[in-house]
């Protein structure tokens, strides 16, 4: 048996004061790790986790903006990440950082119980080497999209572009803006959805609205509207897990396909009608800003045509 370093977490300005038991499980869950606050509370007993650069840690310790903590895991092999030879869109790539466009229904990273078939598994098919931070099983991630929403999504190649892109998504000077479908017509043109994003303490498998929760804020402009539809842009702010979804959910108006927030008649898409369009960032080595875009994926697109033509929704 040995213990092998997986991932190290950074605490954002948003989850100061948190315990720290709670706030590990919390993001080892949304990393798809299946564990429970008490078997965290046993790893920091066992001295599984560490705190930057040195000092004791215990359940109790309220974590502080900027703390960083290694978690190891036991395992009995360590963990490699296999090539998988699966068509990819690169749209950006030098030195330090590339960028994909991910197709819909495609994992970003290996998980617990599902090793093979990512998007990783395709960069490591092309050779493409990353980052080591970011965990045996994250190399060079620096920010994910659900498995069943498409667009860009970027990746460090260098310690250094790892450093500085998790630190400007820190800060929220990333640009992210999103295209979605949303049930009903909405109100208003433009405006803010700010409300707090926790995991549902009823279903580990979902977020929810709760108070308490993380700080999350969604910028939305209305593109288009139809009869049962609209089409919007949203910017991200805070980039929650599925917060999009989860926000436009609360304020009653779902993601169409959406199977986990959204409602049983949709439209015909598989997956919620989500595409990551737009990425910027400061590049890491240069400052020099880099925005890039993509193409909205042929399903949304053919449903968007539809809708304009009256012939769905």
């Amino acid at each position: 048996m040995r213990a092998a370093i997986r991932t190290t977490y950074e605490v954002t300005e948003q989850e100061t004061g948190e315990r720290l038991d709670k706030w590990l499980t919390e993001r080892l869950q949304e990393d798809d790790v299946d564990i429970s606050r008490s078997v965290v509370q046993q790893w920091l007993k066992s001295g599984l986790i560490a705190r930057r650069p040195a000092g004791k840690v215990k359940a109790s310790d309220a974590v502080e903006d900027g703390q960083q903590y290694d978690v190891e895991v036991p395992e009995e092999e360590p963990f490699t990440v296999l090539p998988d030879d699966i068509p990819i869109d690169i749209v950006y790539e030098d030195d330090d950082v590339v960028v994909v466009n991910k197709p819909r229904g495609l994992v970003v990273h290996p998980a617990a119980g599902h090793p093979r078939g990512t998007l990783i598994n395709a960069l490591f098919a092309k050779g493409i080497k990353l980052s080591s931070l970011g965990g045996e099983m994250r190399p060079g991630v620096v920010h994910r999209i659900d498995r069943d929403t498409s667009g860009l999504v970027m990746f460090a190649k260098t310690d250094r572009a790892y450093y500085a892109l998790t630190e400007q998504l820190r800060h929220h000077t990333v640009e992210r803006k999103y295209i979605a479908i949303v049930h009903g017509r909405m109100g208003h043109e433009s405006g803010t959805i700010e409300m707090p994003i926790a995991r549902d303490p009823q279903d580990r498998q979902r977020m929810a609205v709760i108070e308490g929760g993380k700080r999350a804020v969604t910028h939305f402009q209305v593109i288009e509207r139809f009869d049962k539809y609209s089409l919007v842009e949203c910017r991200l702010e805070t980039g929650r897990t599925h917060q999009i979804r989860v926000h436009f959910a609360e304020i009653g108006h779902p993601l169409a396909g959406d199977q986990v927030y959204g409602r049983r008649h949709t439209l015909p898409i598989d997956g919620q009608a989500l595409h990551a369009q737009t990425l910027g960032f400061d590049h890491p080595a240069t400052g020099e800003l880099v925005t890039l875009t993509s193409e909205l994926p042929t399903d949304m697109a053919g449903l968007i045509e539809n809708l304009q033509a009256g012939r769905i929704g």
